[in-house]
């Protein structure tokens, strides 16, 4: 169930990063992010990586330059991604397309990718080498909008990984640009879903006003230390496969049975890292769980928008609560804060960013988690067929790390499709959490639960 942390150590020799521009010349202009887009929240870089095996009928061509080749390409389509960020009055932040490209870097490991092992999922050894921080280029403001760096491997296959600012684009957003870029790399000579910009959709109503109500913004202070520590932070996966997903069904009552395995998950991952931290019983709890919008306006956003369309409502409870409860308790909140995302609220968040200044959402004693499994990372080809592991590089990212989870689409190595979830607590936490965890997938659910329902 839980990934043994790895102690695989390889070396990487890169070449000098370069800056990879759009192969034509694009607009010189400037483009407004929308008020989702420039949220505080979102202002830190998110890395991605992909792991592709070797494939013999691309036996003698350079991943690395089909690839550098193929985002210059792209860019030509997506040449936002070229430009820098600026800020403007009142914290807004725009594209100022100047063409100079985004961070390349090539780069060759003396690895295979069977010295991975048959657990292929975070977190990943030695992920600095394979996504180097080239020195003053991490930054928000004035900086490379993406980085990306290919590593070919001794065994023939290579990762790709990637770092993205993540004002530009979420996880649907980033998928369409990688599509693109691997679509070019196959000979495409345009993306087969132009991109489209229009953030406008996105943006505050004016007058802006709240009608909606948002605990993701409440301003909590953390009055007993409760924000997650960054020493001693313990790094695991942990698979949901067949087995285990009906394990943990087990303890849904008769009324809640039509859940998705999302809310399932997210409500039993919530129950159980809140009994591993321990905190006061009076505290207040929260599962922010972030929900793709897209589809809730009237039209739809655009096929081709590839700015950030999520939303993040909030389940909250005092601790207390949330562990004495049957499990029942943690799934209906977390079922009820996910309806809650309609195009009004969507309208509301953007109309709160613009009054109380592009707030951060809060991160005292919130859990968010991330469903990544239809997203399509697993779906991008360069053309050496599907990446053995492609997704979020790492739990724990973001201004806080500690507090966000992904759940990523895995193959486990008895060929089991499920869900892995990379965690990131404190060490004596981690070992909380994994007795917890494993107790009730082992527990068979106190009959209270369904009798009383």
């Amino acid at each position: 169930m839980a990934s043994p942390p790895t102690s695989l150590v390889f070396k990487v020799r890169r070449r000098k990063p370069e800056l990879v521009a759009p192969a034509k010349a694009n607009p010189r202009e400037y483009k407004p992010l929308s008020d989702i887009d420039d949220q505080e929240g979102l202002r830190f870089q998110i890395p991605v990586i992909q792991f592709y095996r070797y494939n013999p009928s691309m036996q003698g061509k350079d991943p690395a330059r089909i690839i550098k080749e193929a985002l210059a390409k792209t860019l030509v389509f997506y040449y936002p991604f070229a430009g820098r960020l600026r800020e403007g009055p009142d914290r807004k932040l725009f594209v100022d397309c100047t063409g100079e490209g985004v961070l390349f870097i090539e780069a060759d490991a003396d690895v295979s990718l069977e010295q991975f092992g048959d657990a292929l999922q975070p977190p990943f050894p030695c992920l600095d080498e394979l996504l180097y921080d080239v020195p003053g280029s991490g930054g928000v403001l004035n900086c490379p909008l993406l980085l990306i760096q290919v590593t070919r491997l001794k065994c023939g296959g290579f990762i790709f990984a990637l770092r993205l600012n993540h004002t530009m684009s979420d996880a649907a957003g980033l998928v369409q640009f990688m599509a693109a870029v691997a679509e070019m790399a196959r000979g495409c000579l345009a993306p087969s879903i132009p991109p489209v910009w229009e953030r406008h959709h996105l943006n505050a109503r004016y007058p802006p006003r709240v009608t909606c109500t948002h605990h993701e913004y409440d301003e909590v202070a953390d009055t007993k230390g409760t924000i997650i520590p960054l020493d001693d932070m313990a790094h695991r996966s942990f698979f949901f496969g067949p087995a285990e997903r009906a394990a943990i069904r087990r303890f849904v009552p008769l009324h809640l049975r039509e859940c998705s395995t999302f809310e399932v998950l997210t409500a039993c991952l919530w129950r159980c890292r809140t009994i591993a931290l321990q905190p006061d019983p009076n505290e207040e709890m929260r599962i922010i769980c972030l929900v793709n919008s897209r589809s809730k306006f009237n039209p739809p956003l655009p096929e081709g928008f590839y700015g950030n369309g999520f939303a993040s409502p909030v389940a909250l409870t005092t601790a207390g609560k949330l562990c004495a409860n049957p499990f029942g308790y943690a799934l209906d909140l977390v079922r009820r804060a996910k309806a809650d995302v309609t195009e009004e609220y969507m309208k509301s968040v953007a109309d709160m960013m613009v009054i109380k200044g592009r707030p951060h959402f809060t991160v005292v004693r919130s859990y968010l988690v991330s469903d990544v499994t239809r997203a399509g990372f697993v779906d991008v080809d360069f053309g050496w067929g599907k990446p053995a592991y492609g997704g979020p590089a790492k739990g724990g990212v973001g201004a806080i790390p500690g507090v966000a989870s992904f759940y990523i689409p895995f193959k486990n190595n008895k060929g089991e499709d499920g869900i892995v979830v990379p965690l990131c607590l404190p060490a004596p936490a981690m070992e909380r959490f994994v007795r917890e965890l494993d107790s009730m997938l082992k527990e068979q659910p106190p009959k209270i639960i369904v009798s009383a329902l």
